[in-house]
């Protein structure tokens, strides 16, 4: 199938709100209707799309021209806009207090620098405005499965779930948390949640009886809102 036609988005996007259900209700797209909503980490512009649609003044940024390209490309299948930038969040080309609410999913964790990040997401939020995204849980059961196949198994289980995660989880550098440092990082917000989501990436390769039983404590992701 040709890629960024209207039904191969279509399909992306029903892989990704399939795999992860949870997006939706932590996002709460439709609050984002005439407030201005900035998203770090576009990708495929799939959540960008549902922020637009719900009728939110969008601006995004993503550290690749092809990521932009491809948001650009996505919104205008629907006749939809947003401000796209090709940008590094550690240092947002954006004024302060610019934004009602930040949307980043599953993207701080990879930066060299998350905490860079993260301030500059405060200091382009309105006062009272709100941070919503996700970053993985270190306590987690997909980082465990990672450590027993990189470390235990591999024969060196002197190796800490950091190293490995570091090395073989995605990018080069990959982080993952536990909640009392996501507590930390956010400390400079007036208020901070974090709630731990067990996902599809928890229960793989699980028998399929387990996976209902996982506690919610142990979930890779960690969906998190923090408010100015």
């Amino acid at each position: 199938m040709p890629t960024q036609t209207r039904e191969w988005f279509e399909r992306v996007e029903a892989h990704r709100y399939a795999t992860e259900p949870f997006i939706h209700s932590v996002a709460q797209f439709t609050r984002g209707r005439g407030k201005r909503v900035l998203e770090v980490g576009v990708g495929a512009g799939t959540d960008h799309l549902q922020w637009a649609r719900a009728g939110a003044e969008c601006y995004g940024v993503d550290l690749t021209d092809a990521a932009i390209e491809t948001t650009r490309s996505h919104l205008e299948l629907y006749g939809l806009e947003s401000n796209l930038l090709r940008a590094d969040a550690e240092v947002l080309p954006f004024s302060e207090e610019m934004f009602d609410i930040v949307y980043s999913w599953g993207v701080i964790h990879h930066s060299a620098h998350p905490m860079s990040i993260i301030a500059e997401i405060r200091r382009v939020l309105k006062p009272g405005g709100q941070f919503v995204g996700m970053m993985y849980g270190r306590r987690s059961v997909a980082a465990l499965k990672t450590w027993v196949r990189r470390g235990l198994l591999a024969g060196r289980p002197w190796r800490t779930f950091k190293e490995v995660l570091a090395n073989h989880c995605e990018s080069t550098g990959t982080k993952a948390y536990t909640l009392p440092e996501l507590e930390q990082m956010f400390s400079a917000f007036s208020e901070f949640s974090a709630e731990p989501l067990v996902t599809a990436y928890d229960r793989s390769r699980l028998p399929a009886w387990l996976g209902p039983y996982l506690p919610s404590s142990w979930g890779w992701f960690i969906a998190l809102k923090a408010t100015r």
